[in-house]
């Protein structure tokens, strides 16, 4: 009987996402693919250390351990290294007890084709081109930016945040803004539409299955008293009022909900994140996504007008942004 992933929530993850292979990366830049390929299989039975996504994909996994019956949730890794290289990624999910045994490796052709044929929802990658083209074609992709990240194994609590222009919703309202560089305009083309919900982002079916999960995580709240909730949403946004209400009725369009909503209104994003610190913060904007941020993994959704190469003048003899 095949296995039927349409019910749950996939997530996909490249290794180089949950692992930390920088040393290996740089073998690989420096010395060759032979060199890379010999020095991972010299150190097959060498766990890797942690990358910047897995405190946020140890606490994902443990949410089949939550709901041992239903088993809500699947990981599988998307990595262009060679079968023979990934026996090492395999042996390090094994080493820390991660429930993880599907994955595709590709010897380095593009991982993220096969994201529709694993129905995920999310797929995280440190390559910024991957995560480009993954896009390009509609996929829910994002790139897990470098920085560093403690896993707290003593904190059980899984913490999500997201934007809400161009990740959860498209980018519709962010082009008005854009095209007219006048905060009165967007307030009143918000307003005006105060009723109708915006079309879904990227990341909207992600959301919804996560909201799913809260869903059996109350109704096991009501009949295990004592059971502590574990899953944990928040949206960040610099929207404020007037424009607040219609990305509350485009929510409750979606019958979803959401834990905590930040409507921030120009307030830098890292003044939440420092106090909310999510395993994972999902951002459409280079610019919402400080470097200097300490134990938060940032991942950047490089979708729709915020993500639109800015024209500079050319100077006399010049080139257009450098292309001829």
């Amino acid at each position: 009987m095949p296995y039927e992933l349409e019910g749950k929530l996939v997530v996909g993850v490249s290794s180089t996402a949950l692992f930390d292979l920088s040393m290996e990366d740089d073998i690989f830049e420096t010395q060759g693919i032979e060199a890379y390929k010999r020095y991972q299989e010299l150190n097959r039975h060498v766990p890797l250390a942690k990358g910047v996504a897995f405190p946020f994909i140890r606490r994902f996994l443990n949410l089949n351990n939550i709901f041992p019956d239903q088993q809500p949730v699947e990981v599988v890794v998307l990595s262009k290294n060679s079968p023979e290289t990934g026996i090492r990624t395999f042996h390090s999910i094994k080493e820390y007890g991660l429930g993880i045994c599907r994955a595709v490796f590709t010897s380095g052709s593009p991982a993220y084709k096969y994201i529709p044929a694993f129905n995920i929802s999310l797929f995280l990658s440190t390559d910024p081109d991957d995560v480009k083209d993954a896009i390009d074609r509609n996929y829910p992709a994002g790139r897990v930016l470098s920085t560093t990240v403690v896993d707290d194994e003593g904190d059980d609590e899984l913490r999500i945040a997201f934007d809400f222009d161009g990740v959860l919703a498209d980018d519709e309202s962010e082009k008005v803004f854009k095209e007219t560089d006048r905060l009165d305009l967007f307030y009143k083309h918000e307003v005006d539409n105060i009723d109708r919900p915006m079309n879904p982002g990227l990341l909207m079916d992600f959301f919804k299955r996560l909201a799913y999960l809260q869903e059996l995580e109350t109704g096991k709240a009501k009949h295990e008293p004592g059971y502590r909730k574990v899953l944990k949403t928040s949206i960040i946004t610099a929207r404020s009022a007037p424009s607040h209400e219609r990305a509350i009725n485009t929510l409750k369009s979606w019958h979803v909900t959401v834990d905590e909503m930040f409507f921030l209104g120009g307030i830098e994003k890292k003044r939440i994140l420092q106090i909310l610190r999510p395993h994972l913060f999902v951002d459409d904007q280079l610019t919402h996504l400080s470097m200097d941020l300490r134990d938060v993994p940032l991942v950047h959704i490089p979708f729709g007008v915020a993500n639109v190469p800015v024209k500079t003048e050319p100077q006399p003899g010049g080139l257009w942004d450098g292309q001829g």
